[in-house]
């Protein structure tokens, strides 16, 4: 597949590693294609990888991944340009300055808002409840650690569902996208707990079964 990610940080550089590897051709848009870090980032993907605008990856590809930090999501979502009857694949949560909690809940979610930004794409939640080293390797001692797609297109669900399996998770079906309002405190939950509770990075959610 062409996937494009918005955003090359830690999370966008992971996916884009992972999704490499299975054979995807990844188009990172960043505001600054030729920078140093980008193009560091290039070196331990190889030739699957290229990078232009935000506007450029945009176009290029069926599937968009937003790899954005919360306050620049909106901002990534207008330079993208018309994203109608695109796969938009929302990474982010909506999480305040100091980690200490969302903006948004409850009522509505983050990937509830971007969908309101991105008129006409089809918005889905996944890859928000892990950190990116789990994303590198979501194995753990043989058992697959889980992640949950929620969005409202049933016809494409399928497509982020594989992606996630592509890189080793559990993907699970996690219904509509306003379950996004339990998957970003959810996500929350792991933050908290790797960054206030002491648990590090190592470690992630599955789902056991008798």
């Amino acid at each position: 597949m062409k996937i494009s990610i918005l955003g090359a940080g830690n999370v966008g550089g992971t996916l884009g590693r992972g999704w490499a590897r299975k054979g995807h051709d990844v188009f990172f848009g960043v505001p600054n294609p030729k920078d140093a870090k980008t193009q560091e980032l290039f070196t331990t993907i190889g030739s699957k990888a290229r990078a232009g605008t935000v506007a450029e990856s945009a176009a290029a590809s069926d599937v968009i991944v937003l790899a954005t930090p919360w306050p620049v999501t909106q901002d990534a979502i207008k330079a993208a340009g018309s994203l109608a009857d695109k796969i938009l694949v929302d990474c982010t949560n909506p999480l305040k300055d100091d980690f200490s909690g969302l903006s948004l809940g409850f009522t509505t979610s983050g990937a509830e808002q971007i969908a309101r930004w991105a008129k006409g794409a089809k918005v889905f939640k996944a890859f928000n409840q892990t950190g990116f080293k789990n994303m590198a390797d979501p194995i753990f001692g043989g058992q697959r650690a889980v992640m949950f797609v929620c969005g409202d297109d049933d016809a494409h669900k399928p497509t982020v569902l594989n992606l996630a399996s592509d890189i080793g998770f559990e993907s699970i079906d996690a219904g509509s996208l306003a379950i996004a309002r339990l998957l970003e405190p959810y996500g929350m939950l792991w933050i908290h707990l790797a960054l206030v509770k002491g648990q590090g990075l190592d470690f992630a959610f599955s789902l056991l079964r008798h």
